[in-house]
């Protein structure tokens, strides 16, 4: 089966236990981000389709491979989890939440 995609470091080992020979390679910095995002791109997906009657714990796990990809980027440039929520929060403070529910419609 072809793939040609980014996966978890442990994804090899999964297959060889299930007696498979898998095929990889070790992306270049410039790929390893490319492939990031498009790997944001499809767990964002992921989520979004998670809410369309799935239950909240698999929404759940979709945003956990979510937060998995947006640490992997945030690593590229020395970033860490309090890093990421520290710049939630001045986002926050400046432009509010999401709590509210608003939908602008014109201004």
């Amino acid at each position: 089966m072809k793939y040609n995609k980014l996966v978890r470091d442990r994804i090899p080992d999964i297959i060889m236990e299930d007696n498979r020979e898998p095929k990889t390679r070790i992306l270049s910095e410039k790929e390893f981000i490319t492939e990031l995002e498009r790997k944001l791109r499809e767990e964002c997906e992921e989520v979004i389709a998670a809410g369309d009657g799935d239950t909240a714990e698999h929404r759940l796990e979709e945003l956990g491979d979510v937060l998995e990809v947006m640490l992997a980027l945030a690593k590229i440039d020395h970033f860490s989890l309090d890093d990421i929520v520290f710049a939630a929060e001045q986002k926050r403070k400046k432009r509010g939440g999401f709590d509210k529910r608003i939908y602008l419609i014109e201004d």
